[in-house]
């Protein structure tokens, strides 16, 4: 907060762009404090969403990058080395590359949309070389929503921004759960599948 008011928009571009790089970072209270700020500050509403949005999108690259560094050829030289205690075979890789080259555009897209997983998301587009003008255009409007939205809430609720981040932390509460029934779940049928191939 006190970056923010100090810095103003410079300020909530660094902080979201920190943010997108360690996702635990909350977006949520630095996006709905911006909004706030607008009301009573020489910030603008749309400012602070243009500012929000170029330093997601700059977090974004930079998994991206990191994620290009670990490409599908380095991850299989690893699983050959390392599969048999994942049990995970070459096959898996190529087959999760595959379905990120099918699906990845509309994930990327969904997934900006959802607490942890919009910046980690990322680095899976990187892994399989997404295209890098589609991967910035569709981070650009993922972000964007989701800036605008939060901003726009601050901005209504005014003094009473922090009564939407408990909110917000709920809903990522909801959703970290999702997540780790999901992957639990998608263990169990992964095992269970290749005890019946075998």
């Amino acid at each position: 907060m006190d970056m923010m008011s100090e810095y103003g928009y410079f300020g909530v571009f660094f902080l979201i762009l920190i943010e997108n790089v360690f996702p635990p970072i909350p977006s949520e209270v630095i996006l709905t404090f911006g909004g706030f700020m607008a009301t009573y500050s020489s910030m603008t509403q749309l400012w602070v969403i243009i500012a929000a949005t170029v330093g997601s999108v700059i977090g974004a690259m930079v998994l991206y990058s990191i994620g290009l560094l670990v490409d599908v050829s380095r991850l299989e030289v690893l699983v050959d080395r390392w599969g048999g205690l994942l049990r995970l075979t070459r096959k898996d890789i190529q087959r999760a590359d595959a379905w990120f080259d099918r699906y990845g555009p509309w994930t990327v897209l969904f997934c900006r949309l959802i607490p942890l997983v919009r910046s980690l998301i990322s680095i899976p587009a990187g892994m399989s070389n997404m295209n890098f003008p589609l991967f910035v255009l569709l981070t650009t409007i993922g972000s964007l929503i989701w800036n605008a939205a939060l901003v726009s809430i601050g901005f209504k609720v005014g003094e009473n921004w922090e009564s939407i981040v408990r909110y917000m932390d709920m809903y990522s509460n909801v959703v970290y759960g999702l997540l780790v029934l999901g992957s639990v779940a998608g263990m169990i049928w992964y095992f269970r599948f290749r005890r019946k191939r075998r």
